[in-house]
């Protein structure tokens, strides 16, 4: 994720230019993580505390991208939904659950 700030501040210009992960492609990074046990991962790290805890950081990052989509505009709003979408595929990884399984559903 880049958190860079506005254009012209310092990283700016490397995060305009950094190719954009799909849904899928991030799926398969994570679970590229998950099955090498990377040392240092976030994401390994938070499958080892288990679905509670994945669960609860689904929880609140869906009430953080409510609260910017409601009161700090789009930008926050779609900064909070890709952590949102990041949480949601952890919790996927700790379930075994495979994008076809959440796709079967749309």
């Amino acid at each position: 994720m880049c958190r860079a700030g506005p254009a012209g501040a310092p990283g700016a210009a490397a995060c305009q230019n950094r190719r954009v992960k799909t849904f899928e492609e991030l799926f398969d990074e994570l679970q590229a993580k998950a099955a090498a046990r990377t040392p240092g991962s976030g994401t390994v790290a938070a499958l080892e505390r288990g679905v509670h805890s994945i669960g609860k950081k689904v929880v609140e990052e869906a009430a953080e991208a409510w609260m910017a989509a409601e009161h700090e505009g789009p930008a926050r709003a779609a900064e909070e939904i890709a952590q949102l979408l990041y949480q949601a595929q952890v919790l996927m990884l700790a379930t075994g659950l495979e994008l076809k399984d959440v796709y079967r559903h749309l």
